[in-house]
């Protein structure tokens, strides 16, 4: 009995050390601009330049998509009132009309070319990675994301939090099942390349806010990066299919200021530095387990003990 009300103490205070990294990272003061909303149809506010370039390039093909809808309408609703049965009682005999034809393949072909022409510098650009003012490797787990700050040397496991622990994070229950209990943090107005890779099966890492999106494979390393224009918590999910608790691995960003990421980095090389982070567990079962510094793995998340 003793030796388990010492683990619980310790497991305490671990925790206590692990909310007093929450509260560096500012959550308590940024607002939550990119999440879904309830019967939401548009995109989240776009905070960067790449998610800027896929909205206005979606909006351009809904344009093009519309006109020829009306485009091909008006032609069917001539054709039904110009050739049926009682004004036209002739039924017409050709097979062809080569003008027509040259006209019906050479303009989906010249709007092909156009839409091509516009969408490939996009393209280009979410996939030219620059060089990164932050640097940060994303790892898929099932079902949890770590995250290493290589040029910092420390990194730490990020788990979606449970409904009773969301005030305790500053969130509210609409975040539930969006919110995790560490943050990837970077600086507003800097450029952070992601390095995506995963550890068992594929996950994939993303942010709609950011206009971004990179599939993890185990074993390889895939790069994304964003430069964020606004300062306030995004959450993204898991959008690959990766097991039984793929819809319950979100991601969380909190993009501060320079001067807010320099005290968290700060207090995250103190904190994460000497705690090995979230490890799978060790007995047999498939549910992850959280570990704190030198305490044995305590339960994981109520969200996966009930499951």
């Amino acid at each position: 009995m003793k030796r388990y009300l010492t683990r619980l103490i310790l497991a305490a205070i671990a925790c206590a050390s692990s909310h007093g990294v929450m509260a560096a990272d500012v959550s308590q003061t940024l607002e939550i601009i990119g999440k879904p909303t309830d019967r939401g149809l548009g995109f989240q506010p776009a905070v960067t330049e790449l998610a800027r370039d896929i909205v206005w390039f979606d909006t351009l093909l809904l344009y093009v998509i519309a006109a020829i809808c009306a485009f091909v309408l008006g032609l069917i609703a001539y054709v039904i009132l110009r050739y049926n049965r009682r004004v036209s009682r002739q039924a017409a005999s050709f097979s062809h009309y080569t003008p027509v034809e040259i006209i019906w393949t050479v303009v989906p072909v010249v709007i092909l070319l156009f839409i091509s022409a516009v969408s490939l510098p996009i393209l280009f650009k979410q996939q030219i990675i620059p060089e990164g003012d932050v640097n940060i490797k994303a790892t898929g787990n099932q079902w949890y994301w770590s995250y290493e700050y290589p040029d910092h040397e420390f990194s730490f496991d990020s788990f979606m939090l449970s409904r009773d622990e969301l005030e305790d994070y500053g969130y509210s229950q609409d975040e539930y099942l969006l919110a995790t209990d560490t943050a990837m943090v970077v600086p507003v107005g800097q450029t952070v390349v992601v390095n995506v890779t995963a550890s068992d099966v594929i996950h994939a890492w993303t942010i709609p806010a950011f206009g971004v999106k990179q599939d993890g494979v185990p074993g390889r390393l895939a790069g994304l990066w964003f430069k964020a224009e606004t300062e306030g918590i995004f959450f993204g999910q898991c959008s690959e299919l990766c097991g039984k608790d793929h819809a319950y691995m979100p991601i969380t960003v909190k993009v501060v200021s320079q001067e807010a990421y320099d005290e968290w980095l700060d207090t995250a090389r103190e904190e994460y530095a000497q705690s090995p982070g979230v490890k799978p567990s060790t007995d047999g079962g498939d549910s992850p387990t959280r570990s704190y510094a030198g305490i044995p793995a305590m339960a994981a998340p109520a969200q996966f003990a009930s499951r």
